[in-house]
């Protein structure tokens, strides 16, 4: 990737152990001969399809016997989230299709059918996890989920104590006739039907009945150590319930029963053109989001066919959206079970913790604004702190030449140090604009009740502009020197949320370059006034010409290939989708361009397919931290940039969201971000999976790119992340020793 001169290195103190450096890859040969570029268009990848083998790829973390037991469960719950997710979203079009018989479009009845296939297939491997290796395993270790049937006496005294305390004051079971239909039952939660025998008070015959369990109430609850016996166990609420049914319709015998869940499509669909208060109609579609189209129903394994068959009935649905499932209809869930296994004998079972080090190219109580005036820093978050970020904005908020201070906001989180500090500066008479995105999916009323909040003490809060999704990450601190006011920015790739700066791979990019900070003050002055944006020094905004600047790059770069220079593409995202850019990847790869696309979950573009796509090849990384950065390397001939960006390379940030990228001139820089976020992840050998020409992902074994010489056998043998780790552990270390 670099040149073919000696490449700018990176000048800190190197840490001391040589195996997880990530040296830069050298030339590569001569391109192969050009193809023929005039070619019938390859057969996309279904992007739901390419959704769900992702989540296969997360599973695969639950499935391995070397990753610590809590561990396995958290993927394990992750995949059902993320499934939750799924459905709540991208189902509905699928559903719709086939209830109207469609047979021809994007959404089909075999579409449909295909995707609910799938699904399935998912599901049942989820579960039989569950079921025949981790429950066996935590049993092992003394943690019990214990059920009814294998409760002591003294237990279900102690489960019938709590019923009656903490679960039944909260149950109110509805009998269904005529003057008592069919209840509204909210999105993803957790509800029974029971079928009765006998007769109501009235002496009439209501067999159904439908009991819905409350979202307040834990769904795992630990047992006291009086009657645990010394071990962990851990009740589920539906177990608790199901152990209870009978008390719940006295004078009636409990026959059939199931524990069921239905989740509904829950995007938010708001005419921003036709309301007059966006904050305002949110807050009212938000009151209908739990009660949307109803697209997947589980069930208890055991439910009756008649039971199921009612439900089914009642939600609209037809049997393929049926999941019967062999545990708790749930799992998300039961991610509480690691918070209530905190027990320090339990260390083993969770992952080695780690700590980020301080960001190695800033001191604590140094000046960021003298810091800066010296040149640009690169935090790569988890492996450097996101406290960086947090002390620029803090000195920035406590600074009295500070005049103002201007951000993005997209997802922060409900409890923000960083939302504290904008009010903080409001108090301190700075002019604070905030330009709050209220349309972040599923963060919507965290973001409202912080523009309230920021507008109750005069903060300036925007809300972007109609029609567009304000995705771009950026803070602009304006400074008074002297004579002269000056710029200083803060550029993201991920969010302004100190938990997922935790757990997600990010890069942050402070800066005091004029051009850089000249172009985020005129998008501020653009997204708050609606004014036409100038022409840029540096950035390549969305919707007006990243899209157009990223297809001009790549044809550049296969222009650069038929005259025989080195051309070469490595861009690392999260989703590949937009047809335009694949297509032009497509079209790079077959005149020569060797291409490698480090993309973490959904990508539509065909790889390695021969006479197609030979020249480009599609890695996943799934690791212990979500891959979350956004990078773009281009290289043709003597000219090389590196770009990084909010935005990944799907239609709807290209065409309906206001997204950033922007360069790294700093040779220093640009060439630290290419050893470690695209040379690591190139040669990762442990949690890489890469896309074959069947449209199928393998997980690697190995190095697979072995004509490129350059990371260590860490990175092959631990993988890219846990060699990072290592490197950023080992130079914080080092900086504590040379400042002790």
């Amino acid at each position: 990737m670099p040149s073919n001169s000696e490449p700018a290195r990176d000048t800190a103190p190197r840490d001391a152990v040589p195996s997880t450096e990530l040296p830069a890859v050298p030339p590569l040969p001569a391109p192969p001969p050009v193809r023929p570029a005039v070619r019938p268009a390859p057969a996309l990848l279904d992007r739901d399809h390419s959704i769900l083998a992702f989540n296969r790829r997360v599973l695969n973390w639950a499935e391995r016997p070397e990753v610590p037991l809590l561990e396995r469960l958290r993927y394990l719950c992750i995949v059902s989230s993320n499934l939750d997710e799924f459905f709540e979203v991208r189902a509905a079009p699928h559903l719709q299709a086939a209830a109207a018989g469609e047979l021809t479009g994007n959404y089909t009845t075999g579409s449909f059918e295909r995707l609910a296939d799938a699904a399935h297939a998912l599901v049942e491997r989820q579960y039989a996890l569950y079921n025949d290796e981790l429950l066996p395993a935590f049993a092992r270790e003394g943690i019990q989920v214990i059920s009814h049937g294998r409760r002591d006496a003294a237990q279900r005294k102690w489960v019938q104590e709590y019923f009656e305390r903490e679960v039944r004051p909260l149950l109110v079971p509805v009998g269904l006739d005529p003057a008592h239909p069919f209840p509204q039952v909210a999105n993803k939660t957790l509800n029974f039907i029971v079928r009765l025998a006998g007769k109501d008070a009235f002496g009439r015959e209501n067999p159904i009945a439908i009991l819905k369990v409350p979202r307040v109430l834990p769904r795992l609850i630990r047992m006291p150590a009086r009657v645990s016996g010394g071990k962990t166990l851990v009740v589920a609420l539906s177990s608790i319930v199901r152990a209870h049914l009978h008390s719940m319709f006295p004078g009636r015998e409990v026959g059939e029963f199931s524990q069921f869940r239905v989740t509904r499509h829950s995007d938010l669909a708001v005419d921003e053109e036709d309301v007059k208060n966006l904050r305002t109609a949110l807050r009212q579609g938000l009151q209908h989001r739990h009660y949307g189209q109803a697209v997947r129903l589980e069930v208890s394994s055991s439910c009756a066919e008649s039971l199921a068959s009612f439900l089914l009935a009642q939600f609209n649905l037809p049997p393929q959206a049926l999941y019967r499932v062999h545990g708790p209809v749930n799992l998300a869930r039961f991610a509480q079970l690691i918070d209530l296994a905190d027990e320090p004998r339990f260390k083993e079972l969770h992952f080695p913790p780690y700590v980020p080090s301080y960001p190695l190219h800033l001191s604590p109580g140094q000046s960021f604004f003298d810091r800066l005036q010296r040149g640009d820093v690169m935090i790569h978050q988890p492996f450097e702190s996101f406290d960086g970020v947090l002390d620029f904005l803090r000195e920035a908020v406590s600074d009295p030449d500070v005049l103002a201070i201007r951000q993005t906001i997209y997802r922060t989180g409900a409890d923000s140090e960083l939302m504290d500090l904008l009010r903080e500066a409001v108090r301190r008479g700075k002019e604070v604009m905030v330009v709050l995105e209220l349309k972040a999916r599923f963060d919507e009323e965290a973001n409202i009740n912080w523009a309230e909040a920021l507008e109750s003490i005069g903060a300036q809060v925007v809300y972007g502009v109609v029609g567009l999704k304000t995705h771009a990450k950026m803070l602009l601190v304006t400074r008074r020197e002297g004579r002269r006011l000056v710029r200083y920015g803060h550029l993201s790739t991920g969010n302004y949320n100190p938990r997922t700066a935790r757990l997600y791979t990010d890069i942050s990019h402070l800066t005091a370059d004029p051009l850089l900070t000249a172009d985020m003050e005129a998008v501020f002055v653009h997204l708050a006034g609606l004014s036409r944006l100038p022409k840029m020094n540096r950035m390549w905004v969305a919707p007006f010409h990243l899209h157009r600047q990223l297809v001009e790059r790549i044809d550049a770069v296969a222009d650069a290939a038929v005259a025989g220079q080195d051309a070469r593409i490595v861009a690392k995202m999260n989703a590949l989708t937009d047809e335009a850019l694949i297509a032009a990847l497509l079209r790079a790869g077959r005149r020569g361009v060797r291409i490698d696309l480090i993309v973490r979950g959904a990508c539509m573009l065909p790889a390695q397919v021969p006479g197609v796509s030979e020249n480009i090849r599609v890695r996943s990384i799934i690791g212990r931290f979500l891959e979350h950065s956004r990078v773009f390397y281009f290289r043709a001939g003597e000219d090389e940039d590196l770009y990084l960006s909010s935005a990944d390379w799907m239609n709807r940030n290209m065409m309906r969201r206001v997204e950033l990228a922007w360069p790294v001139t700093d040779p220093v820089l640009r060439q630290r971000l290419i050893d470690e976020c695209l040379v690591a992840y190139l040669h990762d050998g442990r949690d890489a999976w890469e896309l074959g020409a069947d449209g199928v992902y393998r997980r690697v074994d190995g190095d697979t790119h072995p004509g490129e010489e350059g990371a260590s056998r860490a990175i092959e043998a631990h993988g890219a992340q846990q060699a990072l780790m290592d490197r950023y552990a080992s130079r914080g270390r080092t900086r504590e020793a040379l400042r002790d």
